[in-house]
């Protein structure tokens, strides 16, 4: 079984930054992609950002140029910096594990992001 637990959402102003962090513990198998998700209510859960193992990245176009991605396979865990934040970006954040080819997905517990003035 493979737990995902994020941590470093919060309240900033438009404009601002955050880093979230996700550290993944259990047996985690490759290839897998990590990534980040957010939610808003009566919303769908959407895609922000995924990094596979190799490295290879995908961001929401809402989010290019403003957030990164990052992985430290080593620490089976998975990054996202963002900068210049906006009102819009305000969601919960869920980390996310998916082994490639299989069945298993895995999501953290989520992270609130709060961008207000």
């Amino acid at each position: 079984q493979v737990q995902l637990v994020e941590s470093g959402g919060g309240v900033v102003q438009p404009g601002g930054s955050l880093r979230l962090s996700c550290a993944a513990s259990g047996t985690i198998f490759i290839p897998n992609v990590m990534g980040w998700y957010r939610q808003v209510p009566g919303k769908e859960r959407e895609l922000v950002a995924a990094i596979t193992d190799g490295g290879r990245t995908n961001y929401a176009d809402s989010v290019k140029g403003r957030f990164t991605v990052s992985r430290d396979n080593a620490e089976n865990s998975v990054y996202l910096q963002m900068n210049s934040l906006e009102l819009e970006d305000t969601a919960v954040y869920y980390c996310n594990l998916r082994v490639i080819g299989t069945r298993y997905n895995y999501w953290g517990l989520g992270t609130q992001v709060t961008v207000s003035s």
